[in-house]
């Protein structure tokens, strides 16, 4: 079971599993399965249509077809209908969301992983590399994973700190062990779906109940980790003592 760590901005790692073969090569069928259906509807409805009717719906099965994985991807943070049966889905090695310029990276390589190589490129390079890998994948600096992070909440709630490290907001330390779970928990619900209403809430409700305002230019995101980090230094220092 291959594992890949991702680090946030703050220095907190947070470990996945990596999508294998199988789930990707199921999620790839069931999303043929859908162009297997589109081409079904087409050979059904395609006598009924005449005229620039018959030219306009060429072109939208065409663009579909074309375009679905990087409209998926860029649309549905990382998954197609197939990744996510299959709960699998791209993450930058960053750890953040991917930029639309890795998503554009992956989907044009997909001509070599599958196209051009007949799938061989990307299944070896995907067997072969240290994250499951395909080509586009290493040239876009995305992987494919597992959308259940399999960090436990203690291991970051208790992970040490560079002793230099000077906390941000020492009011982090107000904070019970079960109130930093639930940040924890937020931040990984956000990693599987993209879903920034709950980070927002959270980092609304850690700002009252602590008396802290960010500093400038530091999004809630990046408040929840570094409350997080700061929790883990103080109580860190406090077992020390």
């Amino acid at each position: 079971m291959e594992i890949i760590t991702v680090r946030t901005a703050q220095n907190i790692d947070i470990d996945y599993e990596i999508g294998g073969l199988g789930e990707r090569i199921l999620a790839y069928l069931i999303d043929w399965g859908i162009f297997v259906a589109l081409t079904c509807i087409t050979l059904i409805v395609f006598p009924y249509i005449k005229g620039t009717g018959m030219q306009i719906y060429f072109w939208v099965c065409y663009i579909i077809l074309l375009f679905y994985d990087l409209f998926c991807e860029v649309f549905f943070n990382g998954q197609s209908v197939g990744k996510l049966v299959m709960k699998i889905r791209v993450i930058s090695l960053d750890g953040a969301r991917p930029k639309l310029s890795q998503y554009l990276l992956r989907w044009l390589f997909r001509m070599v992983d599958i196209w051009v190589t007949l799938g061989l490129g990307g299944l070896i390079t995907a067997a072969m590399t240290e994250n499951g890998q395909r080509i586009g994948d290493l040239v876009a600096g995305t992987a494919i994973i597992k959308t259940s992070p399999r960090t436990k909440v203690s291991n970051l709630i208790y992970r040490n700190t560079d002793s230099t490290y000077k906390p941000v907001f020492m009011e982090a330390g107000q904070l019970k062990d079960s109130d930093v779970e639930l940040i924890h928990e937020v931040i990984s619900n956000y990693f599987k779906t993209g879903n920034s209403a709950i980070v927002y809430t959270m980092a609304d409700k850690i700002k009252e109940y602590i008396g802290v305002t960010p500093l400038p230019k530091m999004n809630n995101l990046l408040f929840l980790q570094t409350i997080i980090k700061d929790h883990s230094h103080i109580a860190a220092h406090m077992e020390v003592l």
